[in-house]
């Protein structure tokens, strides 16, 4: 079946109400223009427009996608990082990005998490395998192995 051809207006109104609805970033909104099946040759132009008319900010979406990653499902910033670099965000947006997030509440959410596995690994008779678990959880949340080895003491 053959997409329906829009013209450059009403795809640009298509992902004027994409990016309304929640942040985006340049790599979500072209993936949204392929779908629509927009040219490749009008996609710089509508980009160009969503920018000018601030529907699409780089900036703002890391952001608020390291703020939400971090406070909802308590990622840590490696995580966050490789996630934002999977999306094409600059080294320069990350940066600001990760840098938003409080260093009280990102070593307390650390400590929470640390506690809380520690607490599902009492069974754990072997002080070597607990801690490689412990490790191995915080890392897969992304958090650095320099706060990692400060939480086992």
């Amino acid at each position: 079946m053959h997409k329906p051809y829009l013209s450059k207006e009403q795809a640009l109104q298509k992902v004027k109400h994409y990016c309304g609805y929640q942040e985006r970033c340049h790599s979500e909104v072209v993936s949204k223009l392929y779908e629509l099946g927009v040219y490749k040759n009008e996609h710089d132009e509508i980009i160009s427009t969503l920018i000018q008319e601030n529907y699409l900010n780089e900036e703002r979406f890391a952001i608020q996608f390291a703020g939400g990653k971090f406070r909802l499902k308590q990622w840590g910033k490696t995580k966050i990082k490789y996630e934002l670099k999977s999306k094409q965000i600059s080294e320069y947006c990350i940066k600001k990005a990760l840098a938003t997030i409080p260093l009280a509440d990102y070593l307390k959410t650390a400590q929470k998490l640390f506690d809380a596995k520690s607490n599902t690994l009492k069974s754990e008779k072997n002080i070597y395998t607990k801690k490689r678990k412990l490790q191995d959880y915080l890392m897969q949340k992304g958090y650095e192995i320099s706060i990692i080895k400060e939480l086992m003491g």
